[in-house]
Order: structure tokens, then C-alpha cells, then sequence
């Protein structure tokens, strides 16, 4: 079999070596030619992905990619795994979806499998993209070609987390559809989860992101109450995930990153509207989640204070600028938002992250495009008025931190257990 995966980022490329280890030839696809080139030449542009499992799928002729989408005429099945951002008012963005379906449609052969992987509102697949996809092939999606959704579940950074091995849920636009999915599917994943439709498989990722965006929204404004009763909140949670049932536990943090949890409950929200109904959980969540950054802010000024300086002039180093522990994803990150309103009050800010040595060009924040990781010693830390930890990579040397900084505001409790002077850590 002989399969295509468009889009070879942090979903599809992972997803792309998997099939390929699993006796399936892959054609990955990508608008991005610098993505293609170091693909081909056997270089991996994602921390966790080896360099040598890229290359070793290439030697095995299992794995090759490519600008071309003409291409799709050689491959029985076609997955989707492109962006879905939000727009500037704050809505879905699904232009990629529909860009990357005109791309293949004139290409689209009987009998194909085509499968939508991005995280989107329910009736994406079923209405936008079929339409796309009849309109630029002539064909009939569920007669003459196949057509499903199945959100991708990955979690960047843990290594317990393989595609092998985590349940693949699988709507299909017809039973035979479904039928089809599971087999191209089953190839390469132990366990397929199939449910009725493609609008319950698209529900589905929602529901698991608006879980987490709620608990996480809870945990924030809990942090906030328990601080102003000198409660820490760390100790709560610690105690409470001792009870073995009926608790889940969630960390608070400076803000919400990567390109799930802050955008997708807000396609639920949109779509909502269009059933003129509230959804109020997701939208309370969402506020309190977006006014992380702003109280961590106010830690730092009163951090800043307690030693008789201002934010204005002072030098911030911003220890993290990936949105979880141990990635290279910066999508999304709290920490681009942290560093602009640091920086429109006048400090000088400076950023450390071991993963992300130099700020690629990004939609939202072009601003910071160019700027370079400070390196991580004690002449380097020594000059930063406070250091306000936003990431907690296990790879950073956190007790040198407590020897080198006079002043740390801490978002990750990242200095628990860490020997530090009276006054000079402050959580938030």
C-alpha cells in the first residue's frame, strides 16, 4: 500500500514514520520546500524526531516527500494533517483545509481514501471539505471515493506517547468509508476506536481539548484565590492527587500554548453559535486562561517592587519559550505574550530555551523573529534584574538558578525542593 500524509509537521511526520515502520510506502506532502529538502536529505526539524529514523525510512524506500501534489494519483489513501489557527476575530480558520482539498481534488482517483486529521468544528469534513472535493474532481464523495475524519492525538514530549500504541478514533462520512479507513488505519495503529460519523470523530478531539482547557482554567483561578490566602497551590494538588478516585490532576501555568488548547474549544464555541446556543464553560474557561499572562505580569512588577525597582528599565530574562516541558513547539506560546507586554512597559527582555536557540518567523508575534536564546551561566544570569520561569525543561540547570538570581518569579514550580533564599523566589 501506498499511502499520502499532507502537512509534515508535528502531527504528520510522526504519523508518516509510523505507516513507514508498518511496511507501508508514504509520500509526505508540504507546501514548505525547506521542510522537503532536509526530509530528503535525512534531517529532522522536530526535537523528538531522530534524525536516523527519518533517514532510515528513506534507505528502506518506505518514506519520501515531496512539493508535488499531482502525486496523489499514485497513493490509495490521502490524510490531511494541516493547520487549523483561529482568525484575527478570534474564529476558525479552515483555509488551509480547503486550500490543501483543492490542491488534491483534480488528482483524486475512484476508489480513494481521503482523511481529515486537523482539529476542526463538527461538519468540516462532511460539508466543506466534500464540497471542495467534489467540486475539483467531479467525483462523488462515499460513491466514487472515500472520506473520514480521524483527530490526531499526539503529546509532544512524552516519551510514553507513541502513535503505535494510542487508540485511533475514526468516523467515516458511510459505513464503507469507515470500513475503508479502518484498514488503511489498522495498518499502522494497534487500536482503532469507530464511531457512527464523521461530526461525532470531530466532537470527539473537541471534547478532549475543552476538558483540559476547563480543568486548566480551574486550577489558574484557584491558583489566584489560594495565593491571596497565602495558600500555595502546588501543595493543594499534590495533597488532593493522593485521593484515588475522583480527582484529576491539572497545573496551573502563565497561560495556554500549543495549538490545541487555546484554539480548539473556540471552533466548538463558533459552531455553536450557528445552533443559537451558549457555550459558557468554554468561553468563562477561555477568559481566565487568557488573563494568566496579565497576573504573572503583576507578579513580576510586585517581585520587581519588594526590591525597590521598576519594571521599566529593568532586564527579564524569560527562562522557556516552548509552550510545554521538553518540546520545540512554540505554537501558541504564553511566553511571546508574556515578552511583548514585558516589553511594551519599558523592560529589557531576553529569553533562555535550550530547544528553541533561535526565533523562527511566526504568524502572530513576527516581531520577535531573529532573536536568539542568552546562554545559561552564571556572568549571563548575573545580569538580569529577575528571571521569570515560563517552561520547566528537566534539561535546565534550575539549582545554579537559585545560586545566579537574586530575583525569580517562578509559573512551573520549577524551584520546588531547590534551596533559595528568603524573598527571592515568588510563585505565580
Amino acid at each position: 500500500m501506498k499511502i499520502a500524509i499532507v502537512g509534515l509537521g508535528y502531527v504528520g511526520l510522526p504519523l508518516s514514520l509510523q505507516f513507514a515502520r508498518s511496511n507501508t510506502q508514504v509520500l509526505g506532502l508540504d507546501i514548505d520546500e525547506a521542510k522537503v529538502k532536509a526530509l530528503m536529505a535525512g534531517r529532522s526539524y522536530i526535537k523528538h524526531i531522530e534524525s536516523s529514523a527519518i533517514a532510515g525510512a528513506i534507505k528502506a524506500g518506505t518514506f519520501s516527500a515531496s512539493t508535488d501534489f499531482s502525486r496523489v494519483k499514485e497513493v490509495e489513501a490521502v490524510i490531511i494533517c494541516v493547520p487549523t489557527p483561529l482568525n484575527k476575530n478570534r474564529g476558525p480558520d479552515i483555509s488551509y483545509i480547503l486550500q490543501t482539498g483543492e490542491s488534491i481534488a483534480p488528482h483524486i482517483h475512484k476508489g480513494l481514501l481521503v482523511v481529515l486529521e486537523s482539529t476542526t468544528y463538527p461538519g468540516t469534513t462532511d460539508e466543506d471539505l466534500l464540497r471542495v472535493l467534489e467540486k475539483g474532481s467531479g467525483l462523488k464523495a462515499g460513491v466514487d471515493f472515500h472520506l473520514a475524519f480521524s483527530p490526531e492525538r499526539e503529546d509532544p514530549g512524552n516519551p510514553n506517547s507513541q502513535v503505535a500504541s494510542i487508540p485511533k478514533v475514526i468516523g467515516g462520512l458511510t459505513p464503507a468509508c469507515l470500513e475503508r479507513a479502518k484498514a488503511v488505519y489498522g495498518r499502522a495503529i494497534k487500536t482503532l476506536v469507530p464511531v457512527s460519523s464523521c461530526r461525532v470523530a470531530e466532537a470527539t478531539k473537541l471534547t478532549e481539548n475543552i476538558f483540559r482547557s476547563v480543568n486548566i482554567a480551574l486550577v489558574n483561578e484557584l491558583k489566584v484565590v489560594y495565593t491571596a490566602m497565602g495558600i500555595d497551590i502546588w501543595e493543594v494538588i499534590n495533597a488532593a492527587k493522593t485521593k484515588p478516585f475522583g480527582f484529576m490532576p491539572f497545573y496551573p501555568g502563565p497561560g495556554l500554548g500549543g495549538h490545541c488548547i487555546p484554539i480548539d474549544p473556540f471552533y466548538l464555541s463558533w459552531k455553536a453559535r450557528e445552533y443559537v446556543q451558549n457555550t459558557r464553560f468554554i468561553e468563562l474557561a477561555g477568559e481566565i486562561n487568557s488573563a494568566m499572562p496579565e497576573y504573572v505580569i503583576q507578579q513580576v512588577v510586585a517581585a520587581l517592587n519588594d526590591r525597590r525597582k521598576a519594571l521599566n528599565g529593568a532586564k527579564v530574562l524569560v527562562a522557556g519559550l516552548a509552550y510545554k516541558a521538553d518540546v520545540d513547539d512554540d505554537r501558541e506560546s504564553p511566553s511571546y505574550v508574556l515578552m511583548t507586554s514585558l516589553k511594551e512597559r519599558g523592560a529589557e527582555v531576553s529569553y533562555h530555551d535550550p530547544y528553541v536557540p533561535v526565533i523562527k518567523l511566526t504568524r502572530e508575534h513576527p516581531q520577535w523573529a531573529g532573536v536568539k536564546s542568552v546562554p545559561w551561566d552564571a556572568r549571563t544570569i548575573r545580569g538580569f534584574d529577575l528571571v521569570l520561569i515560563a517552561t520547566k525543561h528537566t534539561s535546565v540547570d534550575y539549582p545554579s538558578l537559585a545560586q545566579w538570581a537574586d530575583c525569580i518569579v517562578d509559573t512551573r514550580n520549577a524551584m520546588a525542593g531547590i534551596p533559595t533564599r528568603e524573598g527571592q523566589v515568588r510563585k505565580a
